[in-house]
């Protein structure tokens, strides 16, 4: 059983709390916060020891859970990761990318599990169709919210599209070639609403909006790839596949058949619809569990530091052509 130690019980780190405690791989010794009164509150509401120390906490545990605002990701991550404790740190991986390229260095210095918290690695939808995702060269992902005050501390390119930008950093294999951007701040100092068209080099095209200033929530993400079109609702958790396939010369044409006729003597084609099945999962929950297998397994972690480190390279290039358009 590993020991850990929860660093930050805000909104997202009462979650992973009550989480961890369903996990039989690990054993909750407490959570730190900076504010006693928070502290105070939560240690009474879930029954859970409350430290007054950061560095008391990390000493105590084999694991430590940073779910901290971003601007503390980087401070509360090296000084467990000096102690070569494994670190669940949530996303962004840090404020700067500078700070990322840091954590990158100091996790392979300490020899240690580090996971980054993009929780829709783990979204049921995604998971039920992310081995159809063999060489997409189109996705059009859109990601709606309606306004939250929590989070509006970064631009909504760290707070939203940074999900998308890790999924789709992780199905499309190349490299990022160009990117074109734009946003708007609406209610906030940084971007609340913005649009992204990233460019690989192997071809493949993605087109990414984000918004939290939407009057109903969205999260779809939509791929085309040769023969395929697959459409993922990350909300609703609701998945859609269609394929298209030649007909060879033993198919039979029936009468309610989706066939395209290419004509010039080619092959006919027929369309047809899979809906993979969804397992139903808590997505925090199992990456929390992975995370522990990983440990005790020692095997690779789903979400790695440098998986982090790259999406959060995208959305500051992302963010750079946003400030680059800006009027003076």
């Amino acid at each position: 059983m590993l020991k850990i130690g929860v660093l930050g019980a805000g909104h997202l780190g009462k979650i992973h709390l009550k989480q961890i405690r369903e996990i039989p791989q690990y054993q909750l010794i407490g959570f730190y916060d900076h504010d006693p009164a928070v502290a105070k509150t939560v240690s009474e509401e879930l029954n859970v020891p409350a430290f007054s120390s950061v560095v008391e906490l990390i000493k105590n545990v084999d694991v430590v859970d940073v779910v901290v605002p971003t601007v503390a990701h980087y401070e509360y991550a090296t000084i467990a990761l000096r102690q070569s404790k494994h670190v669940f740190i949530e996303k962004p991986l840090a404020g700067t990318i500078e700070e990322a390229k840091a954590l990158v260095s100091l996790a392979h210095e300490a020899n240690v599990k580090v996971q980054v918290g993009h929780v829709e690695r783990f979204n049921p939808a995604f998971l039920a169709v992310k081995d159809f995702c063999e060489n997409p060269m189109f996705i059009e992902a859109h990601r709606l919210a309606q306004f939250n005050p929590r989070g509006t501390d970064v631009s909504v390119i760290l707070d939203l599209m940074i999900h998308d930008i890790d999924i789709i950093l992780s199905l499309v294999k190349s490299d990022v070639k160009r990117i074109s951007a734009s946003g708007v701040s609406v209610v906030s100092d940084t971007p609340d609403i913005a649009n992204a068209r990233i460019e690989f080099d192997n071809g493949c095209v993605v087109n990414l909006t984000s918004s939290r200033i939407s009057l109903k929530n969205m999260r779809k993400i939509r791929m085309f790839q040769k023969d395929a079109y697959i459409s993922i609702d990350l909300l609703s958790h609701k998945t859609e596949v269609v394929k298209i396939k030649e007909m060879g010369g033993d198919d039979e044409e029936g009468m309610f058949s989706m066939v395209i006729d290419p004509g010039g003597g080619k092959p006919k084609k027929q369309i047809y619809l899979e809906n993979p099945g969804v397992t139903p999962n808590n997505a925090i929950r199992m990456e929390l569990s992975e995370f522990a297998q990983s440990i005790l397994q020692n095997k690779p972690v789903i979400v790695t530091i440098e998986d982090g480190a790259k999406a959060l390279e995208t959305a500051f290039r992302i963010i750079e052509r946003i400030n680059f358009i800006q009027p003076e």
